[in-house]
């Protein structure tokens, strides 16, 4: 079985027992979430597609860990006055364990 959820503007496909990292959740490491914002649910029997979301279904997920994602930089630089600079940032992000789905 697999969902699509959607979480922090993205959506992501995952199936039992898949680690995923998504934008930051507040939660405490160890604790358990409910995802309910399910966009579609497959399994061999068929899918299941939202309007926009899938009534009754969730994802059941394990928080890992808080971290930070590999940097990203950027140059900036204006022609006409010569300036220019390195820029760069981090994402915070969940590393979550996804434990079960449920269709609803």
């Amino acid at each position: 079985m697999y969902a699509i959820i959607r979480t922090g503007g993205k959506q992501y496909r995952v199936r039992q027992g898949d680690r995923i990292a998504i934008e930051r959740i507040e939660a405490e490491e160890g604790a358990e979430v409910t995802l309910s914002d399910v966009l579609l649910v497959g399994d061999e029997a068929g899918t299941t597609v939202g309007a926009p979301t899938v009534d009754g279904a969730s994802v059941t997920a394990l928080v890992e860990a808080h971290s930070r994602a590999k940097k990203v930089t950027y140059y900036d630089f204006k022609n006409k006055t010569r300036r220019e600079r390195m820029v760069g940032h981090k994402h915070h992000q969940t590393e979550l364990l996804i434990t079960a789905i449920t269709a609803g």
